[in-house]
């Protein structure tokens, strides 16, 4: 598939997995847009985060459940920090561990773990699915948060199930960091000047919007969309886009909703007209 994308102009609004999946896309030959849709922090308070490392390390859990790779990445930082990593991945092995996609594995991977289970839909909605059909009753469940999400259903839910939840969000989202970067995006939509835009996840369709709305550029934003072949890595995005008025125009093939699946669809449906900038 080499060189597949070439000449053609990809905007992307991934941020946690950015310069990866800019990577894939400069391999296939893509001019990369990059556009950061909110910058990272760590939580502002880390004494949270410390005492419930020091929970997990003194009684480890029963059951991990990390929703995001960038959460248990955040955790680590604090880990080091403090000086108990040894302490920490030890404990961890210990625990059966559940990833919300295939992300937090990746990250589980960086520091020698697996996960044991892997959640066929990467949703909170695929995390109640996948532990429904798991007897939790008595349990201690560590639970890996992530900002901007009312997490109250799948708490519930696994309270609902018998278990003790305990709950940690060891990083922050600052959105107006980004509105500037958001709106010349939206400027180069409008123009005509990217080919596709690639969107690998429901916030970054709801970030689009918000910043829009703040700048007064919504109706510039749609403009922008329908002039641009929009791509999206599975139907929790798909759907988000369609509750906006919006079309899909490009997804990969069924239950392959992962970056190079997406970059594949990509390239197949844009070789059908010529990139609107660049050369082949």
């Amino acid at each position: 598939m080499a060189d597949r994308l070439n000449g053609y102009r990809i905007l992307i609004l991934e941020t946690r997995e950015e310069a990866q999946f800019s990577r894939l896309l400069t391999e296939q030959g893509a001019n990369v847009l990059q556009c950061p849709m909110f910058a990272i922090h760590d939580a502002p308070d880390p004494a949270p985060i410390e005492a419930w490392i020091r929970r997990c390390i003194e009684k480890p859990f029963d059951d991990l459940v990390l929703m995001t790779g960038e959460g248990l990445r955040r955790l680590m930082k604090v880990v080091r920090r403090v000086g108990v990593e040894q302490e920490f991945i030890g404990a961890l092995s210990k625990v059966r561990k559940f990833a919300r996609g295939p992300k937090p594995g990746r990250a589980l991977r960086e520091i020698g773990l697996e996960p044991q289970v892997t959640t066929e839909k990467p949703t909170s909605e695929g995390v109640i699915e996948m532990l429904s059909r798991i007897d939790l009753k008595g349990h201690r469940l560590g639970l890996q948060l992530y900002p901007d999400k009312d997490h109250s259903a799948l708490i519930g839910a696994i309270k609902a199930q018998g278990a003790e939840v305990d709950t940690v969000l060891p990083y922050v989202y600052d959105p107006k960091a980004a509105d500037a970067n958001i709106v010349a995006a939206i400027d180069e939509m409008a123009e005509g000047r990217i080919d596709a835009i690639a969107l690998t996840n429901l916030g970054q369709v709801r970030r689009l919007f918000e910043a829009a709305r703040a700048c007064g550029s919504e109706d510039r934003l749609r403009q922008g969309l329908d002039r641009t072949s929009i791509a999206s890595v599975g139907p929790a995005v798909s759907g988000e886009l369609a509750s906006h008025g919006l079309r899909t125009d490009i997804a990969p093939a069924n239950d392959a909703y992962f970056m190079k699946p997406l970059i594949s669809a990509m390239a197949v449906a844009l070789a059908k007209h010529p990139p609107r900038v660049g050369t082949r």
